[in-house]
């Protein structure tokens, strides 16, 4: 799938980089009707009023976080899958120390087990318990017991929100 991303960089090296990025990847630099806007934090803010969304490159997280935040040195490959989350309509945030914002609380430790976070990451990916346990080799009953041990630690009452938290709090990444 090929984006009209709107590209706000002022700095003409880093909006080159970020324009052969963005091509390498398929999706096209436009001026008008774009999927998404990228905004590099070098720019000087964000761009004027947009209805696609947002996702800004920043060295820190922005206190009224857009679409989309990711690092200045991400990677051409989670910048691709970043855009095209956010064009389908998710929330992008990479985990952020906890020193370099108040915003997004990260954690030092993941509170939950290695199996409890790989059930959550596939729970978050849009799976059914049933095939998480085909998946894990696993029974049914066994990913629900999981699921509500990691609801507990993650004081989640159901699983969006506790893939919203994970997510949130640098516990998994999609």
């Amino acid at each position: 799938m090929s984006l009209r991303v709107r590209l706000v960089a002022s700095d003409p090296i880093r909006r080159h980089g970020l324009t052969a990025v963005l091509a390498e990847a398929g999706h096209a630099v436009v001026d008008t009707e774009p999927d998404v806007v990228l905004c590099d934090s070098g720019s000087g803010g964000l761009p004027p009023e947009s209805d696609a969304p947002v996702v800004v490159l920043a060295d820190r997280m922005p206190r009224d976080p857009p679409a989309g935040v990711l690092p200045r040195d991400v990677s051409a490959a989670w910048l691709d899958l970043a855009l095209r989350a956010v064009a389908g309509g998710l929330l992008v945030r990479a985990p952020w120390p906890r020193e370099s914002s108040g915003f997004v609380p990260a954690l030092e430790e993941s509170p939950l087990t290695p199996r409890e976070t790989e059930i959550l990451t596939l729970i978050g990916q849009g799976m059914s318990n049933k095939a998480v346990a085909r998946h894990l080799g696993i029974s049914v009953h066994t990913v629900k017991f999981h699921l509500e041990a990691l609801f507990a630690r993650l004081g989640a009452t159901n699983r969006a929100e506790a893939v919203a938290k994970g997510l949130l709090g640098g516990v998994i990444e999609l």
